[in-house]
């Protein structure tokens, strides 16, 4: 699909969230706020033996402040990271010749992206006041400072790697946007403000992948070689678990130093967190296939070492 094809932006001043949907607001009745905050599934220390053993009023706290966090961090990755790449494309200033079509749906996106980061962080205030359990300091500052260290030896090419951060996070499919919608036991303004969240993903996702074939045949063959070396550091730095979150809400939960950090390293061992990475980045790797990345020399095997493909048979 080329750049300037994509239907998916003709209804946006309609159907887009933050033109067709009210604020969502916390359920006033007394049954809602005390469903799930988040499923219990996609938390991975909830299952730790250590905790499931704990009453209930622990696990729903450690509950709330993962999905504190989770939208905290939307709320900073929003605007720190998609709306910096997706700015120069809306300004003309990525480095490649773009359309005023393709412009004016940059621009689009950087009005989605910034209500995400609005409701994020409403939501979580309301949850606060509604529920009584506050939210635990974010520090936004690890990750973007990791996500940015890729390329750092090559900082005439730090605008290629900021918009492949871009192209990286807005293709991947996520269990929390497909799942929480769905679930019932969810309280329901997290499970609408997701919902919101995923339609407007859906075009985004039609954009950035019609926007990386733009740039990848764009791309001489030097750039080629750098942008398959970059490609699964961004993926795994992108969808690498924050576990420093879920240790603080672990001490603040009442849990040893020793046994926060054990229940943490268990509950996020490697190959927990791979196989996790590899299914949410199944479509993003299909697209870099798809465009003959993994056709460069070196290409899959780097691919295959960061655990986003499997060895392929001998």
């Amino acid at each position: 699909m080329e750049l300037d094809d994509i239907r998916a932006f003709d209804a946006w001043y309609e159907k887009a969230g933050v033109r067709a949907t009210a604020r969502r607001t916390v359920d006033e009745d007394d049954t809602d706020i005390l469903k799930e905050f988040f499923p219990r599934r996609l938390v991975p220390h909830l299952g730790h033996p250590l905790v499931a053993e704990r009453e209930q009023p622990l696990q729903r706290y450690l509950s709330a402040q993962h999905l504190y966090q989770w939208l905290n961090f939307t709320s900073h990755f929003e605007v720190a990271v998609v709306c910096r790449a997706t700015q120069r494309i809306a300004e003309n200033r990525c480095g490649l010749e773009v359309s005023n079509t393709a412009r004016k749906n940059a621009f689009k996106i950087m009005v989605d992206e910034g209500y995400h980061s609005l409701y994020s962080l409403d939501v979580v205030d309301q949850l606060e006041k509604r529920s009584g359990i506050g939210a635990l300091p974010y520090d936004f500052g690890p990750f973007i400072r990791n996500l940015d260290a890729i390329g750092h030896g090559y900082p005439q090419h730090r605008r290629l790697v900021q918009l492949l951060q871009v192209v990286v996070f807005e293709t991947l499919i996520t269990s929390i946007l497909v799942d929480i919608p769905k679930d019932p036991d969810v309280i329901t303004v997290v499970r609408d403000t997701v919902s919101d969240h995923a339609i407007d993903e859906g075009r985004h996702h039609a954009y950035f992948s019609a926007f990386f074939r733009y740039l990848w045949g764009q791309l001489d063959p030097g750039e080629r070689r750098l942008v398959a070396r970059f490609l699964p550091d961004v993926i795994v730095r992108s969808l690498h678990p924050a576990t420093a979150p879920a240790h603080a809400a672990l001490r603040q939960a009442g849990f040893s130093e020793d046994r926060a950090r054990l229940i943490v390293a268990e509950s996020y061992h490697r190959d927990a967190v791979l196989r996790g990475i590899r299914f949410a980045s199944a479509k993003t790797v299909a697209l870099f296939e798809d465009c003959g990345v993994l056709d460069i020399p070196g290409a899959r095997e780097g691919f295959v070492e960061a655990g986003l493909l499997e060895e392929p048979p001998t």
